[in-house]
């Protein structure tokens, strides 16, 4: 009987496997690096996109407003990168604390802490006499048990140690490629009046490829996230230059 059984539970584990061998998942798994360029992308396009044609308000020259976006850009990829830097490594202190905690409560208090396994498992439409077998298998298996109620209690997936270098370094570039394109008219065109008719053509078309391109990886609709991300950027452009007008006729 030891035998087959043995022999049932590694025929289980071949079907198994190739089952899973056969499906691969789709699930897009980039979300924080996506995420990542989207937020240095959006704000690079739209601020020194304003500032443009702020300064183009004020009439200013092309190469004055070159030299101020260009410092805008420089300034922004250093701020923008800094600030996902921060945010990247406040969610790993996070987690790290949340570890240590939960690692303390299971050596501390462990039958408080099954009770609170027994509890989620139930919560997924698991019985007792179903959710047993796993509450004491986990309590056998320390490592897995702190893995599961970080995941399950806490909703905390561990950080990638690289992860706030990664998203500084990510935005900040997203930043600059992104806040470089309003700017380009600026080097070619000496008349401000044509440099910033070509910015708002060059930038509203890369507003709207980036905006169906957020949409599209994001799941969104993406014909209503290009509109929708050129329209802010005008709304944010029009303001700076009616702005600017008011102030310097």
């Amino acid at each position: 009987m030891a035998s087959t059984g043995a022999e049932q539970r590694i025929s289980l584990e071949t079907v198994k496997q190739s089952l899973l061998n056969q499906h691969k998942e789709k699930h897009f798994t980039a979300g924080e690096i996506v995420r990542d360029i989207i937020i240095g992308v959006s704000d690079g396009l739209t601020v020194p996109f304003a500032l443009a044609a702020g300064l183009s308000g004020a009439n200013a020259t092309s190469s004055i407003i070159l030299t101020a976006g260009i410092a805008e850009v420089a300034a922004g990829a250093i701020s923008m990168g800094l600030g996902g830097y921060l945010a990247a490594k406040s969610e790993a202190d996070h987690y790290t604390r949340e570890l240590r905690r939960e690692q303390e409560e299971i050596v501390t208090v462990p039958d408080t802490e099954a009770a609170e396994v027994a509890e989620i498992l139930a919560q997924y439409g698991l019985e007792p006499h179903e959710y047993g077998p796993v509450v004491t298998a986990l309590r056998k298996n320390p490592q897995a048990w702190l893995d599961f109620m970080m995941k399950f209690e806490l909703g905390l997936e561990k950080p990638d140690p690289r992860r706030a270098l990664q998203s500084a370094f990510t935005i900040a570039i997203a930043y600059i490629l992104g806040g470089l394109v309003p700017l380009i008219p600026y080097m070619f065109i000496a008349r401000t009046r044509e440099a910033v008719v070509a910015s708002v053509i060059i930038t509203l078309m890369a507003l709207l490829i980036f905006g169906y391109a957020k949409g599209y990886f994001t799941g969104n609709r993406p014909i209503r996230s290009a509109m929708q991300t050129a329209f802010i950027g005008a709304i944010a452009s029009a303001a700076a230059f009616a702005m600017a007008k008011a102030i310097h006729p």
